[in-house]
């Protein structure tokens, strides 16, 4: 990888990107076997954090400690549980294609964030973007309002905990740092699908195939996504980084018409499309990035 790292660095941009866009598909799997958003999640988490955690005793990082490391384990368990679950109970009222667009109005919803919160500068650029990424929200859901009101609803609000998330995240993460981070974000989350599951018992997946669909969740979709993130960000930088993540809800459409024969409208394509652009025009400004999930 030493003698080609920009391409390098975009194929694991573009991997991670593959990664994060199956989740979806999966996720279906996992619901018809039987599993419910709280045993995917208790599972992934868990499985992520477990491998995290290993790779942090193989290379021997150190561990966050104090205020930080209850601050990255407050982010799991309260954001990124948050944002999972909504995501995931999206999935079972909406169509796959429509979830996975839902969510990528999140860089867009980070600027607004980032302007009110951390005084960020509004430019024309990002003025633009807010106003097209408007535009295509309404054109994507527009059809979808009368048949999945609630699998809207739960989408919007795993892009806008996300969103918060991530505004969250710029002050704590570049002080732990991106393995660390991840390894105590992941143990969050399972740490409040766990204490959840003492009270109310998960469904679990009633079929090998289900197993294999969370497995692949909280290892392809979480772990080797992650690393695969964040090493083609050390390699291009934010801006590419986030452009070529672009990439993830067009595997999600993509492989969802084709394998569980999901249709989009010609609103919601295009809908989809000045989503997909609005982040684009945000990707080329200095400051923008786009974190995975």
């Amino acid at each position: 990888m030493s003698k080609h790292p920009r391409l390098w660095g975009a194929l694991l941009i573009l991997l991670s990107a593959a990664c994060f866009g199956v989740m979806p598909l999966f996720g279906r799997l996992a619901y018809a076997a039987g599993a419910d958003a709280q045993a995917i999640l208790l599972l992934r988490f868990g499985i992520a954090a477990a491998c995290l955690a290993l790779i942090m005793l193989f290379k021997r990082e150190p561990w966050p400690r104090g205020r930080l490391a209850l601050g990255l384990l407050a982010m799991g368990a309260i954001g990124y549980a948050g944002q999972a679950f909504s995501y995931f109970t999206a999935l079972s009222y909406a169509s796959a294609s429509l979830t996975a667009l839902l969510l990528y109005t999140f860089p867009v919803i980070v600027t607004l964030i980032a302007a009110v919160w951390l005084h960020e500068p509004l430019t024309r650029r990002k003025v633009l973007a807010l106003a097209l990424a408007s535009l295509g929200l309404a054109l994507t859901v527009g059809d979808a309002l009368s048949g999945s009101l609630t699998g809207v609803a739960f989408g919007l609000a795993a892009a806008l905990i996300y969103s918060i998330y991530i505004a969250v995240g710029t002050r704590l993460t570049p002080r732990a740092g991106a393995l660390a981070s991840s390894t105590l974000v992941m143990l969050g989350g399972a740490l409040t699908f766990g204490v959840v599951s003492v009270w109310h018992a998960p469904a679990l997946p009633q079929s090998s195939s289900g197993w294999l669909a969370v497995a692949a969740i909280g290892l392809l979709c979480s772990v080797i996504a992650a690393l695969a993130f964040f090493a083609g960000l050390a390699r291009l930088g934010a801006s590419e980084a986030a452009m070529l993540s672009t990439f993830e809800p067009v595997v999600t459409v993509v492989l969802a018409a084709s394998l569980l024969g999901e249709r989009l409208t010609a609103s919601q394509w295009i809908g989809g499309a000045v989503i997909i652009a609005a982040v684009l025009l945000l990707a080329r400004s200095p400051a923008s990035g786009t974190p995975p999930e």
